[in-house]
């Protein structure tokens, strides 16, 4: 079924429109594991923090592997928007969840290996892997609900209603950091508590979705029948387009997972000191990503409506917003950092390592608002291939200048290394964009 869908003019206030609800809503994501690292880091002990960091990252690094749903989900969502099929929003919704629910059962089948290769890869002390195992235990078993979340934000998001995302995103983060405080400041659970929050909060995130997708289809009266959800061409197109993604993601993750295995090498202290960090990029990398979200939908709808200066326009503004607030990012991270450090342990060994690497996390945001971009656009005009063949040269760049980097000057080279990764996906990208714009509008 067709219908008529008017599409917003392309202002810098509609890309705030989008851009700031999912700002704030995906800065609450990476604060879950920042209230989660400050709670426990009120225990003295070091292994506490270690663990809780350690078990944040595989699920940041986890989850994050199977974004594509949510990448898919938008721009496919986004393309029927701008093509004006209701019907079509509809079954692209349908499909990710299929999608979802089944990879997320397979997760928690696979996961005692998961949990082995994770936690082996990782290494740390015998007191940080029994603490962090724990916290896996449960948290695993939010997987099917986590991937359905992806690809109900992703859905709306694609529509450019970002403020419905919203309120699913900040639900699902205030049940969890809530429960989380409760649980081990109240109750004196340790890493159980923290991991039953995450669990809780993602099914309680899933009902709310549910009801909210469920009066948005009544409204619009939209039906999509089973003949067009599961259309073989369209099917085929969402699985490729999700396994473009999903080599895209994987490099993405393995990146980060090879700094923090790197970085556990070091010891304890590194570890915590660099996990630390890396919650500064996190909360400055979902900030900056609602700007990617934005120029997402935006083109998006602009290559469904085949309209190229809405598709230029699009870039240019969401772009420009992209980099003010990157910059303002390593700005905050640099002059308040040592005052974040102290509030999220109370380690004096932690502390004084991770003001000695402050600088590289202070840079991270600023480089990497570019690919952070371009991860929009390319994911808004579906170029899943180019989005894929990108970041695996990206990420040989990055293994070569770990090589040289990490060997002569320690986790300042490592961290310098994840600096030139940055670097090597906006130049990329940037080569690929002449023939991203020929294909879209051909």
């Amino acid at each position: 079924m067709k219908s008529s869908i008017s599409l917003m003019p392309i202002s810098h206030r509609s890309v705030l429109t989008i851009a700031v609800p999912i700002m704030l809503s995906n800065v609450t994501e990476p604060l879950i594991g920042v209230v989660n690292t400050t709670i426990i880091g009120q225990l003295p002990e070091a292994h506490y923090i270690g663990a809780i960091a350690i078990g944040s990252l595989i699920f940041s690094f986890l989850f994050w592997g199977f974004g594509f749903l949510r990448l898919s989900t938008g721009g496919l969502s986004a393309q029927a928007v701008g093509a004006g099929d209701s019907a079509e929003v509809t079954a692209v919704l349908l499909r990710a969840l299929a999608i979802a629910v089944t990879v997320g059962l397979c997760l928690i089948l696979a996961s005692p290996l998961i949990e082995k290769v994770s936690f082996d890869l990782m290494g740390g002390s015998p007191e940080m892997r029994a603490q962090g195992e724990i916290y896996f235990r449960y948290r695993i078993l939010s997987a099917p609900f986590a991937l359905t979340n992806f690809c109900i934000l992703g859905w709306f998001i694609g529509q450019g209603r970002a403020a419905i995302a919203f309120v699913v995103q900040i639900f699902l983060n205030i049940v969890n950091m809530a429960l989380g405080a409760w649980f081990v400041l109240s109750l004196g659970m340790t890493a159980d508590g923290v991991g039953l929050s995450a669990l809780i909060a993602e099914i309680s995130a899933v009902l709310l979705g549910g009801f909210l997708i469920w009066r948005s289809i009544k409204r619009t009266k939209a039906r999509a029948s089973w003949a067009q959800i599961w259309n073989r061409e369209k099917v085929l197109r969402t699985l490729s387009a999700n396994g473009d993604i999903m080599i895209r993601t994987l490099c993405l993750v393995f990146a980060f997972a090879w700094f923090a295995a790197r970085g556990a090498r070091a010891g304890d202290v590194t570890i915590a000191a660099n996990a630390v960090l890396l919650h500064f990029f996190e909360v400055a990398a979902y900030l900056i990503d609602g700007f990617a979200y934005a120029s997402e939908a935006l083109v998006g709808q602009s290559v469904g409506a085949r309209n190229r200066a809405r598709f230029n326009r699009a870039i240019r503004l969401t772009t420009l917003w992209a980099l003010v607030v990157g910059a303002i990012c390593s700005a905050i991270i640099w002059f308040a950092g040592p005052w974040f450090i102290d509030l999220m342990t109370v380690n004096a060994e932690v502390r004084e390592a991770a003001r000695q690497f402050l600088f590289w996390a202070a840079l991270t945001p600023l480089l990497g608002t570019i690919c952070f971009q371009f991860d929009g656009i390319f994911t808004g005009a579906m170029a899943t291939r180019d989005m894929r063949n990108m970041m695996v040269l990206s990420l040989l760049i990055y293994l070569a200048a770990w090589w040289i980097l990490e060997r002569n000057f320690g986790n300042h080279g490592l961290w310098a290394a994840l600096s030139v990764f940055f670097i090597a996906r906006g130049v990329t990208y940037a080569m690929r964009m002449p023939a991203l714009a020929r294909a879209a509008f051909a």
